[in-house]
């Protein structure tokens, strides 16, 4: 492969030229996530040299401007939200995915896939909306007030449902063909073939998958401003007002200053860590060293 790379590089004056080009567009996305990254701790550290990190996790509740800075509200509410919408979306969305493989018509399942496709690209807002005027009132009637954990997690669960649906049918679609010719020659039922065959031949893009929708259901921002009630407390039930570290940034960014402000980027940065270890683990999987 070396001696390939070594004899293609010095033929072709043009692809010696476009990897250089994508060295250097990497290393500046590789820059910019760093600068981000000091840019968030820089902001946070006024704060964090002035009452220190516990107080994040111990203060009574969130009011900073009486000087209280207490996170933990929030970020058990963005914890409970993404994996409670991530405990529904992932299944419907491997099983929609094997359905679109193995059981549905080529014709039903192209259009599914478009229809996928369309829900990927609806903008937050729009989701956003849909469920302060039709899923909280349907939430109220049941159990006041609405705006709840359990409309978070709704509304999350449909905004990463095309995630891992159009995820886990390109995972199927790349398992090998001679797999199924093989399952089928030992006799093995369609459900089987796909439960002892396709799906741990995929698993590896599945978990890829899973990450994904994970990360975007940490960083939503406005849909889950709108339906959450965005009460910072700790939630008794899925009834409950919550308020997400990311909601709270958007709630209050434009009026914070001096500690408020920069408590404000400490939430940030837990959140940058929370996405950088979502990246570490997909990356793992990515090389094959878990999951197989």
């Amino acid at each position: 492969m070396t001696l390939f790379k070594s004899k293609t590089l010095s033929s072709s004056p043009n692809d010696f030229w476009l990897i250089w080009i994508l060295r250097f567009l990497g290393v500046v996305a590789g820059a910019i996530a760093l600068l981000i990254i000091v840019f968030l701790i820089l902001e946070s550290l006024p704060v964090l040299n002035h009452i220190g990190i516990t107080r994040f996790f111990t203060d009574s509740s969130w009011n900073p401007t009486a000087g209280l800075y207490n996170l933990f509200p929030m970020l058990l509410g963005t914890f409970l939200a993404t994996v409670g919408s991530v405990a529904i979306a992932t299944p419907i969305g491997i099983l929609s995915a094997v359905f679109c493989q193995f059981y549905a018509p080529p014709a039903m399942a192209r259009l599914y896939r478009r229809l996928i496709e369309l829900l990927a690209g609806i903008p937050s807002v729009v989701y956003g909306f849909w469920g302060l005027v039709v899923l909280v009132p349907m939430i109220g009637k049941i159990h006041p007030p609405g705006p709840s954990l359990l409309a978070g997690i709704a509304i999350l669960t449909v905004m990463i449902l095309p995630t891992i649906a159009l995820v886990a049918d390109a995972s199927l679609a790349k398992v090998p063909i001679s797999y199924l010719q093989g399952a089928a020659a030992l006799g093995l039922s369609r459900w089987a073939t796909i439960s002892r065959v396709v799906l741990p031949a995929a698993k590896s893009g599945l978990f890829t998958g899973l990450i994904l929708e994970t990360g975007r259901a940490i960083g939503e921002t406005m849909a889950i401003l709108m339906v959450c009630g965005n009460v910072v407390q700790m939630p008794k039930s899925i009834f409950d007002p919550i308020r997400t570290l990311t909601a709270n940034i958007a709630l209050e960014m434009a009026y914070a200053t001096g500690d408020h402000r920069s408590a404000l980027f400490v939430s940030g940065l837990v959140l940058m860590g929370m996405i950088v270890l979502l990246v570490a683990v997909a990356e793992i999987i990515s090389q094959g060293k878990i999951y197989g």
